[in-house]
């Protein structure tokens, strides 16, 4: 009896490396082009808000095809999705580091990339639940992935800006490759399906397109403020109506007796829906800080990569601290607590960020708001991921695990995208008042994570299931 169970925890632990992994590498992609724009705009012939487009696009596809990706994964087995999103992601990557323009740099990175981290990122979420079915291991499981997915996107910019310094800015997307074919080798054996795919299952085409097309047009209408703000209301309306389509294509599947590509029962489940918001500006926050900063500093003040990603430091320091803490913090405080503590830490962190840049020339001024944001982020990543995941059983683990991912990554796109406007628009002219007016923004999104937050169920162990 004794040894099977450490023959189940050896195998369990063979499992979650591989899909930790994943996770951190997903999340270094999205921020690690940050401490690139100079280097890539150059290179490229385009500008920083080129770069800042294939950015918010990466992160958008990922939110944008990451529910059809978990639905996926119940009709082709999550197994089979998870190594057909790690060789899209790699030829993505490598495409990339060959790109000569930006259109080819939009097609590996944001697209291929994107659509490769959409399918294999639901079932890491999936197996996670499947393979770890204990509260404490599953809240384990569940932290050291989260983890693994804010420290990725926390030393992006360092571990960017050392190899785009040290090499050149296309040797990172061979990084991302040779991690993708570790990822590969690491899991062949160690992961496996724990119930058989169901190839009867229908997959609805009309909603994956729908979800998609809205999801496109909004942000894209976002990233089209400073232009034309005309194009910007018609793009966000147009997304808003094809959304407003794409729920009514689901209720008039599920009435006929269909199945739909996403479940309105998801949204019947006050504790998840509050978990989602707290995702989206968890990650809304995180990559917009990490995108702001790193422009301000390269294109304002003139720092290089390598500069740009070693003050990026402060907050990988701060994550990892934080995230090692995390299973004694569920231990001893409500999930609730631990979510609204973050985000309170991270707005006071975003309050450093725009004080000390103003108060001093140095560098190391940001070093103290970064830290303090990467605790935050550290302390109420899991919490968010494990108030949504166990909210429901297994046999909704695909749609929930599409929908979780999709609302975080929509976040990510949002952030770059809003913060990133905000910034780009008037960086040239008054580069520390569009500064300033973007970390504000972050901050307000903060300010309303912690309130809705702070209406999640109390005193709940860490792992336990919701209630509806």
């Amino acid at each position: 009896m004794a040894e099977g169970a450490v023959t189940g925890r050896a195998v369990a632990r063979g499992v979650l490396l591989p899909l930790a992994l994943a996770q951190f590498i997903c999340s270094f992609a999205g921020s690690n082009m940050n401490v690139m724009i100079n280097d890539m705009s150059r290179d490229l012939n385009t500008t920083v808000q080129g770069i800042q487009v294939a950015i918010t696009i990466f992160l958008l596809v990922m939110a944008a095809f990451m529910i059809p990706g978990g639905k996926l994964t119940d009709r082709y087995g999550r197994k089979r999705c998870f190594n057909v999103g790690l060789v899209v992601y790699a030829v993505g990557a490598l495409l990339s580091a060959a790109a000569p323009g930006l259109g080819i740099l939009i097609l590996g990175n944001s697209i291929l990339e994107g659509i490769g981290t959409a399918l294999l990122i639901p079932p890491v979420y999936i197996l996670a639940t499947m393979f770890f079915t204990g509260v404490t291991s599953r809240a384990r499981a569940f932290g050291a992935i989260s983890a693994a997915g804010g420290i990725g996107a926390a030393t992006g910019p360092l571990i960017g800006g050392l190899i785009t310094q040290a090499i050149s800015w296309r040797a990172s997307f061979v990084f991302q490759a040779l991690v993708i074919a570790v990822i590969v080798l690491l899991s062949r054996r160690s992961v496996e399906d724990p119930l058989p795919a169901d190839p009867t299952r229908q997959f609805d085409v009309r909603g994956a397109v729908l979800s998609a097309v809205g999801l496109i047009l909004l942000v894209t209408g976002i990233l089209a403020a400073d232009n034309n703000l005309l194009v910007m209301l018609v793009l966000i309306v147009a997304g808003v109506l094809v959304l407003v389509w794409f729920f009514a294509s689901v209720r008039a599947k599920e009435r006929a007796g269909q199945e739909p590509l996403l479940s309105t029962q998801l949204f019947r489940n006050r504790t998840s829906n509050l978990g989602l918001v707290t995702q989206n500006a968890q990650w809304l926050m995180l990559m917009g800080t990490s995108f702001v900063v790193a422009a301000y500093l390269q294109v304002a003040r003139g720092y290089n990569a390598i500069q740009t990603g070693v003050i990026f430091t402060a907050a990988t320091v701060g994550v990892l601290l934080s995230s090692l803490a995390a299973q004694r913090l569920a231990q001893r405080r409500a999930q609730r607590t631990l979510i609204v503590t973050g985000f309170v830490v991270t707005c006071f962190g975003i309050g450093l960020l725009i004080a000390l840049v103003r108060l001093s020339p140095s560098p190391w001024a940001l070093a103290p708001g970064l830290f303090i944001i990467g605790l935050g982020v550290g302390v109420m990543l899991t919490p968010s991921v494990n108030v949504v995941q166990s909210a429901f059983p297994e046999a909704q683990q695909g749609e929930i695990s599409g929908l979780s991912r999709s609302v975080s990554n929509l976040g990510s796109s949002l952030g770059t995208a809003i913060a990133g406007t905000v910034l780009v628009a008037g960086l040239a002219a008054t580069p520390g008042r569009n500064y300033a007016l973007a970390m504000v923004v972050l901050a307000v999104v903060g300010i309303i994570g912690a309130i809705v937050g702070s209406m999640l169920p109390a005193n709940r162990p860490a792992g336990a299931p919701a209630s509806a």
